[in-house]
């Protein structure tokens, strides 16, 4: 059994990645930015909130992320694992993710950490935003903000996943089978963890 959180700044490549993994794998792909974008585009009381936090390039409150990563672990009980894309992104969502694997008698297997230069990341969303409709992938502001409250707020997990053992930066530049690749190499040195009963 294998729990990942595929980590990285906006345009890193954590849901192009995801999708060759989870099929790789056997993982239940779970995309906070997609669960959002359903949310926001189902009209739903959260999406309403939610879609002008986005708009202004900030990170959507603990609270809001944490129920909705609940109910997705809930209608999955049966899942060989999961992987966590965009999700944690700070310390205290860490916490209550850890806090939730235990309670399903599961834990985190590692933190994949996509390592990408400022300007590659910027030239990625850029692109992107001809083709994706999404506004804060169409201005270099909201993506310069973007990735600024990426530093600020979420690089401090890594800290938290090294003093955990569980943390490993892997080349997020060059082509998608080169990042594939040397992603999977990173899982398959992993323990195969047995499914743990807590009391």
């Amino acid at each position: 059994m294998i729990n990942l959180v595929l980590f990285g700044p906006p345009g890193a490549g954590k849901g192009t990645q995801s999708s060759y993994l989870s099929r790789a794998y056997q993982l239940v792909h779970l995309s906070t930015g997609e669960i959002l974008r359903d949310e926001i585009a189902a009209g739903t009381e959260i999406g309403h909130k939610a879609k002008d936090i986005i708009a202004r390039g900030e990170l959507v409150p603990d609270t809001m992320v944490i129920d909705l990563i609940q109910l997705k672990l809930d209608k999955n009980p049966s899942a060989k694992g999961f992987l966590f894309d965009g999700f944690p992104r700070t310390v205290p969502q860490a916490l209550a993710l850890d806090k939730l694997l235990v309670h399903y008698g599961r834990n985190v297997s590692a933190m994949l950490s996509l390592e990408v230069t400022k300007e590659v990341l910027i030239a990625r969303l850029m692109g992107r935003g001809t083709t994706s409709g999404r506004s804060d992938d169409a201005d270099r502001r909201i993506i310069e903000n973007r990735i600024e409250v990426y530093r600020e707020k979420t690089e401090p997990l890594i800290k938290y996943y090294k003093d955990a053992g569980k943390y490993e930066a892997v080349n997020g530049e060059g082509s998608v089978e080169d990042i594939t690749g040397r992603l999977k190499e990173c899982i398959d040195r992993l323990p195969k963890n047995k499914k743990e009963t807590y009391s």
